[in-house]
Formats: structure tokens, sequence, C-alpha cells
């Protein structure tokens, strides 16, 4: 029996952005005792919360969303453990060396990176995440993986302008979801050998630079796995 794991953070008003994005909001519009239905208004960036990046986010003459094939926002997931590194630490090329070598048996998989900094969510430390070296994310490319998840708030560390992970993965033509949760799971499944696939389809926003998604995963043969 298949088991469905949520990996996306809520979606609530104040909660945590990249900064200097726009502040999310979510009221209430309509309401069934005076206007017959319950409608909620939200405003928010298409960086918000859990969410994908398309290549045209970090420069325009690059791919947008919805010029990217949908095969890009699911597969079969391999999860890369690197928990357990200090605050701004790299991630390495050695560190992704294991994950990496199960990639190569798996055309079309996803990495996704549990840095454990899910747990700062919220808080300032979620700041100081951990982030993927140059050198690391071109491991990744010339592995042909093209979708890579991460449980923190970049790729890249933040506040830092040149993105330069975002610039190696999205030059070939990839995608980043960021703002994972719950990859503690997912590695639980990895590593009594279930199963893993994931799904990041995002909504249908023409010319975007990316959009919020319902990250998921499904872990196969399992029995009342938690």
């Amino acid at each position: 029996m298949d088991v469905w794991l949520d990996l996306s953070v809520p979606v609530v008003t104040g909660m945590p952005v990249y900064p200097g994005d726009p502040q999310v909001e979510v009221e209430r519009a309509l309401r069934v005792a005076t206007d017959g239905v319950n409608v909620l208004g939200l405003h928010m960036g298409s960086q918000s919360g859990t969410h994908v990046d398309a290549p045209y986010h970090v420069n325009s003459a690059w791919p947008t969303l919805d010029a990217l094939p949908l095969e890009r926002f699911a597969g079969p997931a391999v999860v890369a453990d690197v928990r357990g590194l200090r605050a701004r630490a790299p991630i390495t090329p050695e560190l992704l060396a294991p994950a990496l070598s199960l990639l190569r048996l798996q055309p079309g998989a996803i990495l996704l990176l549990a840095t454990g900094w899910s747990a700062y969510w919220g808080s300032d430390a979620y700041l100081e995440h951990p982030w993927l070296a140059p050198e690391a994310a071109q491991a990744i490319v010339n592995a042909s993986v093209r979708t890579v998840g991460v449980d923190a708030l970049s790729v890249d560390p933040a506040g830092n302008p040149d993105l330069p992970a975002h610039r190696v993965l999205c030059g070939a033509a990839g995608v980043i979801a960021e703002n994972l949760t719950g990859l503690d799971r997912v590695l639980a499944a990895q590593e009594v050998g279930r199963p893993v696939e994931v799904f990041l389809f995002p909504l249908h926003l023409p010319g975007s630079d990316g959009a919020p998604v319902r990250a998921v995963a499904r872990v196969g043969g399992s029995t009342g796995y938690t």
C-alpha cells in the first residue's frame, strides 16, 4: 500500500519569505453567511512558500515555467543526506557522491537535499542554511539531473545576489524546488529500500519565473509507514 507524504509548508499570513519578496496575506474575501460562498483572497509572490524556480528566474533569456516539460516536475526521488552541517556551510560534491551514484541508475530522477534546516522554519536561523557549492551543482548537472529540491530557503546563500548554484542548475534548463519540509520521512523510506516518487507540479502561470507547489512524495512498498 502506497503512503503519501506532504512535503509543503502551510500558506498563511505573515509566513517567512525570501528577503525582499512580497509578503503573504491570506484573508476571507467572501463568506457563506453574507455572500453565499466561502472564498479566500490571496496575496503572495511567485516564490512564496514551497515553490519551484524556472530558469527564467535568474535569466530573462532562459525558459519560463510554462515552457518546461511537465515531466520535470515529477519522478523517482533520491535523497542526499546532508544533515548535520553547520550554519552557512557549503554542500560539496563529496557530500553528494553517494546520492549521485544512485541517481545515475534512475534516469529522470529528482534529487532532494535533506539539510534538516526545515526545523528552523519561521526563525531567524532559517536564513543561515547550508548552500549548494557551484561545483556540486555542476556535479548534479553532469549526472543528468534536471530537478533538485531542498528543505531550506534557497540552494544559494541567503542574500547572495549572484545566485551561482541557481545559474548552474537553471543554465541546464533545470528546476529548483525550495522550502520543502519533512524530508526526514522520505530519507527514512529510502534507507529501508522503499521506492519514492515526488510530485512538484506548479500553478500554471504563463511567462512566470516560478510558482508555489503542493510538494508530495509517494512511498511505495509500505504498510503503515508514518
